[in-house]
């Protein structure tokens, strides 16, 4: 019996690991593309608060993410906010708005990351719910373990994009996904639209295809609007 015991909890404890790995990263693309253009003092500090607003968050939605999901149109709405969030950070360096202050910069990026990590930590909530089976010390090992991946896997993403400027459109198409398939997830959805085959993924595809185009519209427009 403890031998079923153990095994059960090893398990359960690599499944968090892995749902860690894969969903730490998307909290991590926005925390590394809201901060991209702060000033190299406060980079430290807009990756550690927005790493803490995301770990926050998801404590704060693993005692209300079931009442949260009851709600009817709630992934859609978090889907397109989504896509407002994508659309603002891929035409950032666009703004004129360059005399504002840091530390004023600094909060407005963390604003951005707690807001899109608010929409995408539901789905990271219940994944990690799922896998520890109602076990309290599992969940607060998988929110644990998730913190480590943000601060780090921020950084690599920051490192990455100063080096890769394409890989700020490459994260912005991510969240364009992400949202996409959140709204197609929503029951109303479902139940206006009824089955569609491979529908999570044509709509994540069109979810991208939505921000790039937008994003390009914007950088094609804005010589006209100086």
């Amino acid at each position: 019996m403890m031998d079923g015991n153990l095994t059960e909890t090893i398990l359960s404890v690599l499944k968090i690991v892995w749902i860690d790995l894969l969903l730490s990263g998307d909290n991590a693309m926005v925390i590394a593309l809201a901060c991209r253009n702060l000033p190299k003092h406060q980079r430290k500090w807009g990756i550690g608060l927005g790493a803490g607003a995301a770990v926050a968050l998801r404590i704060l939605f693993m005692f209300v993410v079931v009442q949260l999901l009851a709600l009817p149109f709630l992934k859609i709405v978090g889907g397109v906010l989504l896509f407002w969030i994508a659309y603002q950070l891929l035409t950032e360096e666009d703004s004129e708005d360059h005399d504002i202050k840091a530390s004023q910069n600094l909060w407005r990026a963390v604003g951005t990351i707690a807001l899109a990590d608010a929409v995408m930590s539901l789905d990271n909530v219940v994944a990690i719910a799922a896998a520890a089976k109602d076990s309290f010390s599992l969940i607060i090992f998988g929110v644990g373990l998730s913190i480590p991946l943000i601060v780090f896997g921020s950084s690599a993403f920051l490192w990455l994009m100063q080096r890769f400027p394409l890989l700020v459109w490459a994260g912005a198409a991510l969240l364009g996904w992400i949202a996409g398939d959140l709204i197609v997830s929503d029951p109303k959805f479902h139940q206006a639209i009824g089955e569609v085959p491979h529908l999570h993924y044509l709509a994540g595809a069109a979810g991208a295809a939505l921000v790039l185009a937008a994003g390009a519209f914007r950088r094609w427009r804005r010589p006209e609007e100086i």
